[in-house]
This record gives C-alpha cells, structure tokens and sequence, in this order.
C-alpha cells in the first residue's frame, strides 16, 4: 500500500501532451473552441471558393455574399433547434418570428417612419420584441401537446403575415417597407459591392448565439428541455416545471429568430409579407431534421450546406444543362423543384438516416435502440434454456 501511495505524485506529474492533449482541452472548454472554431471557418471559407471548381461557379465577393445570407437561416435553424431538437416541441410556424424582427427594424430604422434608431441596440430590441411575442404565443398554448401544439403555432405563422400585409398605416401593406437603414461603424461601409462586413458581422452573431446554446444545453435548463422531450409526465413528476421551461425554450427560439430578422431586414434593406410564408418555416425544419436534431452545430452545418445548395448550385445545375444540352435535364429549372427535392431528401433521410446527418449522439443511440433490441430478442439471442444469451 505504501508503495502505491509513493507512486501516486509521480503519476500525476505526467500529463499527455499532442493532440489528444489538445482535443481534451477543447473538449472541457467548449466556449473558446467554439469561438476557435468560427474563427477558422470564417477564415478559410473565402479561401476555399477561389479554388476550382467553386471559383468556376461564382466570384469571391459573390460567394462570401451568399454566406452572409446563409447565416441567416443558420441563425434560425439553431433557435428552431432549440424548440424541436432540445425541447421537443413543434414548431410548425416559426417565420412569424422571423417576421417580427424584420419589421422590428424595418419600422424604427427607415423612411417611412422617419425613425432612425441605431442597428447595434436595436439588434437587441428587434431580438426582445420577437421573444415577448413568442411568450404572448406559448403562455395559453404550451399546454397542448405534439399535434395539438404544431396546428396552433400553424396558424400563428400563417396569421403573422397576413397582419403585416393588411397593416397598411403601419407596415405599409403588400408594399412593404423599402429603404431601411444599414449597420454603421466609423471607417467601415455595410453594403455595396463589398459583402466583408455582413460577412464577418454574421459570423460574430452565430459565434455568440453558438456560445450561448451550448451553455444552455449543458446546464439544469438544457437538461430540463431534455428531459420533457424525452417523457413530459416523467418531467413533470421528478418536479420540473414544464409550463415555464416550455416557454423559455419557446422565447429562446424566437429571440434567435428576431436576430436573424434584424440582420436580414438590414441586409436587403427592404422587407414585405410574402418573405414570411410557410416555405421558411418548412425549409428551416427541414434543415434542422437533416441536419441532425438536438445537436446545435450539426445543425448549423445542415443549414448552411442545404442553403447552398438550394440558391448556389441548383441554380449553377441549371445553367449548366442550358449550356450542355441533356435531354431532359435541359428543359427542368431545379430551383422550381427545391421543395421537391426537399421532399425527397427528407423521405430518404427517415429511411436510411432518421437521426440527421451530424446527429446528437444520444438521439442516435435512441432511434438505433428498437433495432438492437430485436437483435436481442431474436431467436438468435436466446439460449437453449429460453433464457437471454
């Protein structure tokens, strides 16, 4: 025993070092690879597409462009992640809150109000007001469960533009509002044919709200979440509150939401009705569930693949059979066939690959487990005496 015990400082003061070493770091400290993680993709994307063949598809500027515009819709597949991924709550409507954050911004920041709030608080209020909406929506409903819950937040997404676009004196109806301010820093000019500073500035709103979901995930709330998705009764007898976790899991969503809608508003400086539709929730759902639901960076990854897909090279994909003629190929325009693409790739995705192509590895082991469970139960798994082998 004496001997063990001397042998105990000496093992102690040996510490690995190289790679695993750095995986191991990183690994405790979530947060800083995260924010090492942004930075190197942030980094290297602009180097990528000068590259073939993505530099035969678009210039530099118009890729980093189009980057910024997907981190919109990353940006609302992490808040709707949020919902359906940790929570387990369907969100049939959550354009509504997209919605609510551009016409925040739209409103105090453009020439039909003659308001000219500055971006970078109103960046926060535009987030505020989305989630109050989104309290005001879970308060009386989050009491409904599965489909009860997903008809409900339906029809507030449908009901959401339809306000906007009969708002005339406030919205300005099916118009929309144009003219919207942009961002403004000193020596630095949002707009134009430089995509740079959306480009980074998008980056940054996604580092933080990464940061901030992990956080959340791994705390007692995140496990609450869990835990109602997994069994709301279960929940609900071990004393979690699941009304008010619910609900924050709802006003997190939406905040994201509001982000995004901030950020989007003051990019195409212009907003109208027929931006918030049901095709945006559907499309941001169907990015969280191929993605990988419940794992935040998976579906962040699913977002930004998915965009680029749907607006680069489906468009890219039909120029090209214009060039080289194809029988058949050559008379589809695939970005009118997005949303059957969409369907198929879903369809595909529940059959071969339920849990998303980056998924959490608990939500994987889950849907893995009736498979390994028949293995078990099988002929195969019972001894001769009938017992399990």
């Amino acid at each position: 025993m004496t001997a063990r015990i001397e042998e105990l400082p000496a093992r102690r003061s040996v510490r690995p070092r190289g790679p695993g070493n750095v995986a191991g770091f990183f690994g405790r400290h979530r947060s800083i690879s995260i924010i090492v993680g942004m930075a190197i993709v942030t980094a290297v994307l602009p180097l990528i597409v000068t590259l073939p063949p993505f530099n035969g598809f678009l210039a530099q500027t118009s890729w980093m462009d189009s980057f910024a515009k997907a981190g919109v819709f990353v940006l609302l597949a992490v808040g709707l992640n949020i919902v359906v991924g940790l929570a387990g709550l369907l969100d049939l409507g959550y354009a509504a809150f997209f919605a609510i954050g551009s016409y925040t911004w739209a409103y105090t920041a453009s020439s039909f109000t003659d308001l000219h709030f500055p971006f970078w608080p109103m960046l926060l209020v535009g987030a505020f007001v989305a989630a109050t909406f989104g309290i005001l929506l879970g308060a009386p409903t989050l009491r409904l469960r599965g489909d009860y819950l997903a008809i409900v937040t339906l029809g507030f997404g449908e009901i959401v533009p339809v306000v906007f676009k009969n708002s005339d004196q406030w919205t300005n109806g099916t118009n929309g509002i144009a003219g919207i301010d942009r961002p403004s820093l000193p020596g630095i000019v949002f707009g134009g044919i430089n995509p740079v500073p959306y480009y980074i500035l998008m980056a940054l709103i996604i580092t933080v709200v990464l940061v901030l979901v992990y956080r959340l995930q791994d705390s007692r709330v995140g496990r609450a979440w869990q835990a109602i998705r997994e069994d709301e009764l279960a929940a609900a007898s071990a004393g979690i509150n699941t009304v008010t976790t619910k609900l924050l899991a709802f006003a997190l969503g939406a905040t994201t939401a509001g982000l995004a809608g901030v950020f989007n508003a003051s990019k195409l400086i212009f907003v109208s009705p027929d931006q918030f539709l049901f095709e945006v929730s559907f499309t941001v759902l169907a990015m969280v569930v191929l993605g990988g639901m419940a794992n935040s960076w998976g579906v962040a990854v699913g977002a930004f693949v998915i965009y680029i897909i749907q607006t680069v090279l489906l468009k890219q994909l039909t120029a090209f059979f214009d060039v080289f003629t194809v029988p058949i190929l050559s008379d589809i325009d695939f970005v009118e066939y997005q949303f059957l693409l969409f369907g198929l790739a879903l369809v595909g995705m529940m059959l071969l690959r339920p849990e998303g192509l980056f998924p959490n590895r608990r939500r994987a082991r889950e849907l893995h487990a009736p498979a390994e469970d028949a293995m078990t139960t099988s002929p195969e798994g019972i001894d001769a005496k009938g017992q399990m082998g």
